[in-house]
């Protein structure tokens, strides 16, 4: 017998973060550890900085318009544009509609690890400047590196 997983519309756990929610449809325990997908709806807003993960990461936009910001490179995305940032590359992005929504997919199960930390970390509704001072071990913790940071 196969083992699926089935993920239907408005399920996933949902994850806080300070400049999204981020809903996980397929967790690394799902798929052997191969990958990860999120759904992530962000409004306009601030969001982090520029950061380096070390992991691979999928964006691909559901609905709304982001410029993704990828190694000193703009891109502006819509429903349907996806683009592919490499580890170790900085990145971040910029919602340029009242929100945006799009999916995440990452191999292996670091993304995931390091979401559910900064939703333990960070409680729901933290203005930035203190979801600033509390970030600084979490992503020491996965490796993530980040801009100097002052919302």
């Amino acid at each position: 017998m196969t083992t699926m997983y089935l993920s239907g519309a408005g399920e996933g756990a949902e994850l806080d973060s300070p400049d999204a929610t981020v809903t996980v449809k397929v967790g690394a325990e799902h798929t052997g550890g191969a990958y990860e997908l999120f759904e992530i709806d962000a409004p306009r807003g601030p969001t982090v900085p520029p950061h380096r993960t070390p992991w691979l990461v999928t964006h691909y936009v559901l609905h709304g318009r982001m410029g993704v910001f990828v190694d000193g490179e703009i891109h502006d995305l819509g429903p349907g544009a996806s683009v592919t940032i490499p580890a170790g590359t900085p990145h971040t992005f910029t919602v340029h509609t009242p929100s945006v929504r799009f999916l995440a997919l990452s191999t292996g199960d670091a993304m995931g690890r390091f979401f559910r930390d900064v939703h333990e970390t960070v409680p729901r509704n933290t203005p930035l400047e203190k979801a600033a001072e509390l970030l600084g071990d979490v992503v020491a913790r996965h490796g993530v590196t980040l801009a100097e940071w002052s919302p």
